[in-house]
């Protein structure tokens, strides 16, 4: 099981130098990969507060790593137009060479579409013709497309990915339409830790539902990397507040020793999880190096 951790978001405003920092602390103590949301403003207690754009951290960080792969956790189509954001993906798995997952979702929430302009009604019925054009041309370097919503009038993309078909594809949704809708064609699914509960056991549950529905749309599970953000609360956290993303049940983060949490992860690994992603409270360089000695203690 491959083991990432998230970036900060809005946990704290982080100059910009400091992401490149954990991120070289992150490819150093051993984690897989590395994540970013894609967003662009949260209304917390505190005021409203926004990210870094991510496709330029992405490129930043792939400029400054060499080894661990990087990736948005996930992509919002709805925020750039669908060739573009597929020529962004091709450029930051160029950077990095080959590190790249494009990970894409349809977006959630309101407050950020609003802000910055951008149509939130039929947002599925969108990402469906975004991913068709996206996919394409990372895949196949060109699309003739005409839609409802989206135009690529004979696009190519070029130059290409480093990588014959492009960077690997993950979906970020559990939705039965956006799994319909992508998986025939993605290489991985994920789901966030407030949607199934951040335990091992719903999320083996989540999977079940998710290998079903594979089937059904004529793929088979084993060809589907199955991935999952995991809460993990460390000394010094003090709840994890993000707008409304995680509001709800009250859900327990993975919390104790280095032994202890490494426990945990290794039995999410057992309910069929071959990547996972830590959100960690608090997020900072000591927090990624504290969690370098749980990798230690994983099998790799």
């Amino acid at each position: 099981m491959k083991i990432g951790i998230q970036l900060p978001e809005v946990e704290w405003e982080v100059p910009f130098p400091e992401y490149l920092a954990m991120g070289r602390v992150a490819e150093a103590a051993g984690f897989d990969s590395l994540w970013v949301g894609d967003h662009l403003l949260y209304d917390l207690p505190t005021g409203p507060r926004g990210p870094w754009e991510a496709w330029t951290t992405l490129a930043a960080i792939a400029a400054v790593t060499d080894r661990v792969e990087i990736g948005p956790l996930v992509a919002s189509t709805s925020f750039h137009a669908p060739p573009m954001l597929a020529k962004q993906a091709a450029t930051v798995d160029a950077i990095s060479q080959g590190r790249l997952i494009v990970g894409l979702g349809a977006g959630w929430n309101r407050r950020e579409y609003d802000a910055f302009g951008f149509a939130y009604d039929r947002r599925v019925s969108r990402f469906e013709e975004a991913f068709t054009i996206i996919r394409s041309l990372l895949r196949d370097g060109e699309i003739d497309f005409h839609g409802e919503y989206y135009d690529a009038e004979r696009c190519v993309l070029h130059p290409r990915s480093p990588r014959p078909g492009g960077p690997p594809l993950m979906v970020g949704s559990i939705g039965p339409r956006m799994l319909g809708i992508t998986l025939p064609h993605v290489d991985a699914w994920n789901v966030w830790w407030s949607d199934y509960g951040n335990t091992p056991e719903r999320f083996a549950a989540q999977k079940a539902k998710v290998d079903e529905l594979a089937w059904s749309v004529g793929r088979n599970p084993a060809t589907l990397t199955a991935t999952c953000a995991i809460l993990v609360q460390l000394e010094g956290g003090g709840g994890r507040q993000m707008g409304n993303y995680g509001a709800g049940e009250a859900i327990e983060p993975l919390t104790g020793s280095p032994t202890e949490i490494a426990e945990q992860l290794a039995v999410f690994g057992d309910a069929g999880a071959n990547h996972v992603q830590l959100v960690v409270d608090p997020i900072n360089r000591t927090s990624i190096e504290w969690l370098g000695e749980v990798l230690a203690l994983l099998p790799r």
